[in-house]
This record gives structure tokens, C-alpha cells and sequence, in this order.
């Protein structure tokens, strides 16, 4: 299939951008506010900035085409199925009916209306080095590896907490100064700082707000939850996030646990899964909020992703509640280092190929080279030779064109990273009608997955083997060096992914509809 693939490249003149040097597409002005919020559509040779050419697909390829609705399933922290901006655009289970404490359709999952929660009213959990030592030292160099790991993360969460702890207490006297508990920068500027406590407070405070301005308090929020929570759960042998869910995570046969409450039992811990599903459905040209790159999907909300590392049981079985129930492209926005029952997800991943749904993920936050450290999942059993053929592993794009076009976060491969979407500043939904901008390779996963579903929606003849393919093959080609990783190594971006390219939409549908007119395609694919 691929040899017919390259063969169409070869005869089929696609738009793509001729790189001559950094400056002909530097940004002369900072990026607008409006810009900004979706600056994942715009286009590299129009608008200067390396989105996916989202709006010129839209203006001049799909302008009067409807396409079939396609199923997207973001499995994920859970998804706030209620969002204004999402309404419209939830899948719901054509088999099942709502609220009779039955299972209509014989999935195994009762009242699964619009998708499935295998995390149950848990939220926290461990990291699965942690799991690894809780079950004791067996000998084995995975032990080894998860005990440096974690002594290294502990360490550097210790250093943290300190400091952390010297700037709440300073907000807090702060606070009290103002005698309310909110204050804006300003307000924090004009504190009378005659006392020694009220000025060292101002002055640590004013440092730490220079970096993130107005947001500051909110971000140090951020910071505190993150510390804490990688001290009192990630990183705690003691704690047992499983327990309220009810199973056994070890017993892949044990699979009645759950229930179908897929915004769990708050829905503020769904932010992570609500911006992923507002990346690719969110209404597109309703002046609020952003725009979602597909506007014929649905969303199968799937809570499997906990506050710590999932677990292979709950995603295997949730890429099979996916496939099962009619998703065509599915969208993973997490990962780990360790994975002691990887085969488990590499036999779902199997049965997706089998069942041709492409499944989209991302490519991790670690700034770090998959080719030679872990990463799960993956779709290689050795970092060398793909065992599907519908894996797409994404990594992140900053939207400043030049040197440090790929985030500085994300995790990068010219063997086992395919391709790089949008990452940086994405705009998109949170839960109970809010919107933020976040960034991580999990916002490049979903902005990819919303061009597989424009394609899928648009020329659905065309297999999931062939949508990862064109995907890859149609992108944007990047012939410069490049900051790769949290310490800037230098490398050639055509050397930072298998294709060297970024997502292109426009590209990509073009292809597509090039591909789909081949009239002995599926012959030759038998053959």
C-alpha cells in the first residue's frame, strides 16, 4: 500500500512551502490576541505562522462539501459533555436507553450513553514506577531503572516544595494585608511594604509574577497541586488510588468496573479531556471560545486517564469499548515511561488495525529522544519495527517559526515520532463553559486527530493505513536546524520525525481526494 502511496506523491503536485531561510516566515509583528486563539488553522505562506492550513482547507476545499459524520473517541481525564461549545457534537449510543439501569445493546456496560468511565469516581493515582516498587525488588533491571527514576523525581519535588511553600505563605500574608482573598498585580504593586514580613512577601511575589504577569496566582496554584500531588499520590507506595474503582488492574478478565459517568464525579478534573475534545469538535465561526479543527464529528468521551499514569488495563479496554462501538479515529493524549502490561494495549491496538480505526497519540512531554528512551505506548516492540500499521505519534510545534519551532517540551525521534501538529498556546474548551490555553504534546495529538476526521468524514473509502500515510507523506516539509529538547540539542528538523514535516490540512484533503479516485486501489492493496 505504501508503494502505491509514494507512487501518487510522486505524480500528484501538492501545495507544499519551499523553505528558503528562517526570515522569509518570521512573524514581523507579535502574534494578536485573535491570532493567537487559532493559530493552529492558520497558514505558514499566508499568515507567517506554522499552523495546519485548517481555514484554507475549509475556504477552498470543503467549501461545499458535507462529508459523513465520523466518530472521534478522546480517551482521556473525562470530557465535560455539557459545554456550550461542545453541545451538538457528543456521541450518543444509538443502541442504549438513557437511565433504565440496563444493558440494551450487550456491550457489557450499563447505560453507556455516551461513552464509558473505567476510572469510577477515583481521580488521583500513582505513577507506575511507583507501582513497580510497591511490588519489591524482583532483580529485574525495569525495578532498577523505576527505582533511580523515582528517587531522581522525589528529589527534585522535595526542592520544590520549599519554595513553594515560602511563596503561598507569602500570598497569604498579602492577602491578609488586602483583607480579601483575590488581588490583581497591580494591587500587589501598591502594597505599602513598611514592614520587613509585607515587603519580603511583595518582593518574592513581584519575582515570581514577572514570568507569568496577571496570571501569577493562578499559576502559582498550578505549581503547588503539581508538587503536592506528585508528593502525596504520584510518588506515595502508600496511597491506593485503585481501590475505589473496584477491580483487580492486574486481571485483564476482570472487566465489570466503571460506570458511565464520563466527567467522573467532578467535572473540574476533566479539564485536560474537555481542551482535547474542544481542539477537535469545538464549533467552528460561532465568535466564542475557539474553533475545533472537524465540524462533522462526534465525540465518545472515555475516562481511563487518572491524575498519575493510567493503567494498560484501562486502556486496552477502552480502545475496545472505542472500536466497538463505532469510532474511526481515536485520540490518546497520554503516556508513561514504564508499561508492565504492554502487550495488553498492543493487542488492542492490533484489534483497532483489524477494525480499521486509526488511533492518534501523543508523542509525550519529556523532551526527550523516543528512538533510544521508553515511551508508552507505542506501536514497536523495539524502537525499530512498527507492529500496526494505524499508530500516528505526534509531537508539538510552538507557533514562532525559526529555530524553536518545535516546543521545547516535546519529545522528538526520527524513527518513532511521525509527525508534529500545533502544541504551544492552544485555545480550546474547559469544563462548565470556561476556555484556556494550554500546551503539551496532548494538545498536538488532538489537533492532528481533527484532520484524520476531516479526512475520514470526507473520503471514507479510504482505509486508516492510508489516512496515517497521507497525513504523514502531505505535510509541510521542514528543511532547517532546530532546538530539540528541554537543553536545545541542535538537529535538523527533517531529522526530529519519520516524515520531517508538520500537519498540513489543506494537503492532506487534497491527497486524500487524489488517493480516493485510484479505481483499482483495493485490488491492488490485495494483491
Amino acid at each position: 500500500m505504501k508503494v502505491i502511496l509514494y507512487s501518487l506523491i510522486a505524480s500528484f503536485s501538492i501545495s507544499v512551502v519551499a523553505q528558503d531561510g528562517t526570515t522569509r516566515y518570521t512573524k514581523k509583528k507579535p502574534l494578536t490576541e485573535a491570532e493567537l486563539q487559532r493559530w493552529s488553522h492558520l497558514d505558514l505562506e499566508k499568515d507567517s505562522i506554522p499552523g495546519m492550513s485548517v481555514d484554507k482547507a475549509y475556504a477552498e476545499l470543503l467549501k461545499d462539501k458535507k462529508g459523513q459524520k465520523i466518530i472521534v473517541a478522546v480517551i482521556d481525564s473525562g470530557t465535560d459533555i455539557d459545554h456550550p461549545d461542545l453541545k451538538g457534537a457528543i456521541w450518543t449510543n444509538p443502541k442504549e436507553i438513557a437511565g433504565n439501569k440496563k444493558d440494551d445493546d450487550k456491550n457489557g456496560y450499563i447505560d453507556d450513553i455516551h461513552g464509558w468511565n473505567f476510572l469510577g469516581d477515583s481521580y488521583n493515582e500513582t505513577l507506575e514506577m511507583t507501582r513497580i516498587l510497591k511490588k519489591g525488588d524482583d532483580g529485574s533491571e525495569k525495578y532498577k531503572k523505576a527505582l533511580a527514576d523515582h528517587t531522581a523525581e522525589y528529589k527534585k519535588m522535595m526542592s520544590y516544595k520549599q519554595p513553594v511553600d515560602m511563596l503561598y505563605e507569602a500570598d497569604k500574608t498579602i492577602r491578609e494585608e488586602l483583607k480579601k482573598d483575590d488581588y490583581t498585580l497591580e494591587e500587589l504593586k501598591n502594597v505599602a511594604s513598611v514592614k520587613y514580613k509585607l515587603y519580603q512577601s511583595k518582593m518574592m511575589l513581584l519575582s515570581y509574577a514577572a514570568d507569568y504577569g496577571e496570571k501569577f496566582r493562578e499559576e502559582l496554584t498550578s505549581f503547588k497541586n503539581h508538587v503536592y500531588d506528585k508528593l502525596n499520590y504520584n510518588l506515595n507506595k502508600e496511597f491506593d488510588g485503585r481501590k475505589v474503582v473496584g477491580d483487580n488492574p492486574e486481571d485483564f478478565n476482570d472487566r465489570k468496573y466503571g460506570n458511565n459517568k464520563v466527567y467522573g464525579s467532578n467535572k473540574e478534573n476533566t479539564e485536560h479531556g474537555t481542551h482535547v475534545a474542544g481542539i477537535i469538535a469545538q464549533k467552528r465561526n460561532n465568535n466564542i471560545g475557539g474553533d475545533g479543527v472537524a465540524n462533522n464529528v462526534e465525540i465518545m468521551a472515555i475516562r481511563a486517564v487518572p491524575n498519575g499514569d493510567e493503567y494498560d488495563k484501562d486502556i486496552a479496554l477502552a480502545i475496545r469499548y472505542a472500536v466497538d462501538n463505532g469510532a474511526k479515529v481515536i485520540n490518546g493524549s497520554f503516556g508513561k515511561d514504564f508499561s508492565p502490561h504492554a502487550e495488553w494495549v498492543w493487542e488492542a491496538l492490533k484489534y483497532a488495525e483489524s477494525k480499521d480505526v486509526l488511533f492518534v497519540h501523543a508523542a509525550g512531554n519529556d523532551g526527550k529522544d523516543i528512538d533510544v528512551e521508553e515511551n508508552f505506548p507505542t506501536d514497536t516492540k523495539d524502537k525499530n519495527t512498527e507492529i500496526v500499521s494505524n499508530f500516528l505519534q505526534i509531537g508539538a510545534l510552538n507557533y514562532e517559526y525559526g529555530e524553536k519551532i518545535i516546543a521545547d517540551f516535546s519529545n522528538y525521534g526520527t524513527k518513532n515520532v511521525d509527525i508534529f501538529a500545533p502544541g504551544v498556546k492552544i485555545y480550546a474548551t474547559l469544563p462548565n463553559g470556561k476556555y484556556k490555553y494550554l500546551q503539551g504534546t496532548s494538545m498536538a495529538s488532538p489537533n492532528a486527530a481533527g484532520v484524520a476526521a476531516l479526512i475520514r468524514s470526507h473520503y471514507p473509502n479510504l482505509k486508516a493505513s492510508q489516512v496515517k500515510e497521507i497525513i504523514m507523506q502531505s505535510g509541510t516539509p521542514i528543511d532547517m536546524i532546530v532546538n530539540v529538547g528541554e537543553n536545545g540539542e541542535k538537529r535538523n528538523f527533517s531529522e526530529a520525525s519519520v516524515s520531517g514535516k508538520i500537519v498540513n490540512a489543506y494537503n492532506a484533503l487534497k491527497m486524500a481526494e487524489e488517493l480516493s479516485k485510484q479505481p483499482t486501489l483495493e485490488k491492488k492493496i490485495k494483491t
